[in-house]
């Protein structure tokens, strides 16, 4: 890989090892299943996705991006996993899901080829696994039109992160495999937003995003102590 490119291998390689398995609910994907729905909602009760250009930065087997296509919005999805763009890409053919396409490029090649293009811009659980998040921001910011929305999500970077988010969901509950994150990647809020403000991103809107082990169900609230989400529109 060009040594210029904001990704890691190792990162890429474990996601594209994993990529036939995407579209499976019950497999290491099952919680992007679970809490997609969630996601969707609250992008769409803001941004209003119908008739929209979006593109949908690190989309991997294209769950985001497939679920915003239906709902009326034209996506692209792009992400730096050849083999999860071909689940992706297969998957859209199989469901006959006609105004999403796949794209093998950074999300900062993507923002030199198409600034200002895109109504809305999704960067979900994505940002702890580059090495320069910061950047991902910035070429997000640039991909948007003025006015237009950015959505990014991420985990925080605390002790409550630690125990919630690698011990108990990678090692207790095994809802992921592990080694899916890296504690030394998570953002805090803090940071994300100084991303944002850098970009020229104004932050309209925070969330958390909760679970509970027992009755196995995901929600958004005001705790955004271990996973979280920004809403973001450009200046």
């Amino acid at each position: 890989m060009n040594s210029n490119v904001n990704a890691d291998p190792a990162e890429l390689a474990k996601f594209s090892d994993l990529a036939h398995r995407w579209w499976d609910p019950e497999s290491e994907f099952r919680p992007l299943h679970q809490i997609n729905p969630l996601r969707l909602e609250w992008i769409d009760r803001l941004a209003g996705l119908a008739g929209k250009r979006v593109v949908d930065i690190g989309c991997g087997g294209g769950i985001l991006s497939d679920s915003m296509a239906r709902k009326g919005a034209k996506v692209t999805g792009i992400d730096l996993s050849a083999k999860a763009l071909r689940v992706a890409q297969l998957h859209a053919l199989e469901a006959g899901t006609s105004n999403v396409s796949y794209q093998e490029i950074s999300a900062e090649a993507m923002a030199q080829e198409h600034p200002g293009e895109f109504d809305v811009v999704t960067c979900m659980e994505m940002l702890e696994h580059v090495p320069d998040p910061g950047s991902v921001v910035r070429a997000c910011s640039t991909l948007v039109k003025p006015g237009g929305w950015v959505f990014l999500s991420t985990l925080n970077r605390n002790p409550k992160a630690f125990l919630f988010a690698i011990l108990g969901a990678e090692y207790v509950l095994q809802l992921l495999p592990k080694g899916t994150h890296e504690y030394a990647k998570f953002i805090r809020p803090s940071e994300l937003a100084a991303h944002c403000r850098s970009a020229d991103l104004a932050v309209e809107q925070t969330r958390g995003m909760q679970y509970n082990p027992l009755t196995r169900r995901y929600w958004l609230d005001e705790d955004t102590s271990v996973n979280y989400l920004f809403a973001t529109r450009r200046s």
